[in-house]
């Protein structure tokens, strides 16, 4: 989620499968490059710094992993849409020998991406094209069980794709993990918050320890933004998260336990039944 920017051709750009257009620009602030989607930011990656995360979701997804195992430790992960490779990048940078798969439906952006941000040399990041819900079950099978790491940061245009949303979607991403393996999932929802309460609820159908991490505006239903989902098998890192979290230039608050509990209630369980695609945020959101 960004701000819109004004067209330019001079830069590297790529019509995608959707129809729209992806292009590599310099950023506005703080340095390094933000691949836009048909002018609005999608990520944000700065070659000399693979650590520098800039986007406020983005960073607080990096808070989290920093969490998992020893500081360093190569981990297994699995990301779901891959825009710039952002957090693929930072695993690569923090936790050498780290194993990635991305799965990706874009063709171009990949090819866009890979020819003006080229991937860090010895990164282990294998790049798969395809959705990412057939993508994952082509995944080798060998990775069932083991993966430390999975990322759902899917989008089309500005929404979620309704397919990817369901307790069966759920049910196949805990397959890939390991006893102590997390989930992270970017849920985009407005005032009320009736898509993410829904999808806390039905997340907790299949990976019982869920906590949010969420501006306090953003997690009270006030503003359209960006909330991060961490699930797991077993217990999650809440205790180190809050402090890690409260600092920076980009405080957000933890909500776990009786609070997700609480956030969750009544919300009914997602099946591919019914589900919808993530609500589709107003136009002057990026306009700021």
């Amino acid at each position: 989620m960004g701000r819109a920017r004004a067209k330019d051709t001079e830069h590297p750009s790529a019509r995608l499968g959707s129809g729209g257009i992806a292009r590599v620009v310099p950023a506005e602030f703080g340095g390094g490059y933000e691949l836009l989607i048909d002018e609005t930011p999608q990520s944000h990656v700065d070659p000399a710094d693979p650590t520098h995360l800039h986007f406020e979701y983005i960073v607080r997804m990096g808070a989290l992993i920093d969490q998992l195992g020893s500081p360093g430790e190569a981990i297994t992960a699995v990301h779901l849409g891959a825009g710039a490779l952002t957090l693929p990048r930072y695993i690569a940078a923090t936790r050498p020998g780290s194993r990635q798969q991305v799965i990706e439906l874009e063709a171009p952006l990949v090819e866009l991406v890979r020819e003006h941000l080229p991937l860090p040399r010895g990164a282990a990041i294998r790049i798969r094209i395809g959705d990412a819900r057939e993508g994952v079950r082509r995944l080798p099978p060998a990775l069932v069980g083991t993966v430390d790491l999975v990322v759902a940061d899917v989008y089309s245009g500005a929404q979620t794709p309704a397919h990817l949303t369901s307790v069966e979607f759920y049910a196949e991403l805990a397959a890939l993990l390991a006893p102590a393996g997390v989930l992270l999932v970017n849920v985009a929802d407005g005032p009320g918050l009736a898509f993410a309460r829904r999808q806390v609820a039905t997340i907790r159908t299949v990976l019982p320890e869920v906590a949010i991490l969420a501006d306090a505006q953003i997690l009270k239903g006030r503003r359209f933004g960006n909330l991060v989902l961490a699930a797991s098998a077993a217990p999650l890192p809440a205790d180190a998260l809050p402090r890690i979290l409260a600092a920076g230039p980009h405080p957000a608050k933890l909500a776990h336990g009786s609070e997700v509990t609480a956030f969750a209630k009544d919300a009914a369980i997602v099946t591919d039944a019914t589900a919808v695609a993530s609500p589709r945020p107003d136009a002057g959101l990026f306009l700021r």
